[in-house]
């Protein structure tokens, strides 16, 4: 599974974001997909997930509110809305996804975006 971010950049606080992550290759075994962050000098943190069965949804206490993940049917495409933009929210944006085969197990992650939210 390949996974390619779009839509970061420079957004004023309180603004609005969209980040897109267009995945490709062997994406029918994908049962989960997520959005991380990672700060400088922070580790690496969980956005948003989604589950590919039954679309369950969970968030960071952070973003909880102001944040939508969703995704395409077919596992090509992963979302993320988030508003009310804060500084804290400057980060680079990686796309996740988790996939199952019979008993193999993969994780993918895609290169990443860099939100930068400015005052």
């Amino acid at each position: 599974v390949h996974l390619v971010e779009s839509g970061g950049g420079l957004v004023q606080a309180g603004g609005f974001l969209r980040l897109s992550c267009a995945a490709s290759g062997s994406t029918t075994n994908i049962d989960h997909m997520g959005w991380y962050r990672q700060a400088p000098g922070k580790q690496r943190e969980l956005v948003a997930g989604i589950a590919v069965r039954g679309g369950m949804t969970n968030y960071a206490d952070s973003v909880l509110g102001r944040t939508i993940i969703s995704r395409e049917n077919d596992n090509s495409g992963l979302y993320l809305e988030m508003s009310k933009l804060q500084l804290q929210d400057s980060a680079v944006y990686v796309c996740y996804a988790h996939s199952m085969s019979g008993y193999r197990s993969e994780d993918y992650w895609g290169q990443g975006t860099q939100v930068t939210v400015s005052s």
